[in-house]
């Protein structure tokens, strides 16, 4: 039983459109939106620091769900530097802050997918997955329908996330 997507009108920019498919088959469709003309409001880009980013999934599991990567495309955590990992897993842990001041969530899940046989969509590019959850999210849509809702658009969960970032953080 596979579970299916509830489209509404604000996220038909992605229907049609492979999950994690980049018109560029060299690159992961997170290299193609970084070398993009597109704004970090656009991308829905949130945070830059000096070796990573964190950018809102376009299909999240949750309102809020963030993806934490180093700008370097690399598959495996063993294949940062020492510089990319420090600044990777500080994203990381600002995102969690960030989420709990921005969606007051009762938890988060933190988690990474290395390689495609562990779920990794997008295995060639590096990417942790911060999602807020609430107490009973999983709700009757997912349970009797096989559908997950999403409540907010993207812009303003972006803006909201933004606002919430830790200050100083570079």
């Amino acid at each position: 039983m596979s579970l299916e997507q509830l489209w509404n009108g604000w996220r038909a920019q992605y229907v049609g459109q492979e999950i994690g498919q980049s018109p560029d088959p060299s690159q992961s469709v997170f290299t193609h939106i970084l070398n993009s003309d597109l704004s970090d409001e656009e991308a829905f880009i949130v945070h830059r620091s000096l070796h990573a980013f964190v950018i809102l999934n376009a299909f999240p599991y949750a309102s809020g769900h963030l993806l934490v990567l180093p700008y370097r495309e690399v598959p495996n955590l063993d294949d940062l530097s020492t510089e990319e990992s420090l600044d990777l897993w500080s994203c990381v842990t600002n995102a969690t802050i960030a989420l709990r001041g921005s969606h007051s969530p009762d938890a988060l899940n933190v988690g990474i997918n290395l390689g495609t046989a562990a779920g990794g969509s997008i295995a060639r590019h590096l990417h942790v997955h911060v999602v807020p959850r609430w107490n009973g999210d999983s709700n009757f849509m997912t349970s009797v329908a096989d559908t997950r809702t999403i409540p907010e658009p993207l812009s303003l969960t972006a803006s909201k996330v933004r606002a919430a970032w830790p200050k100083g953080d570079q």
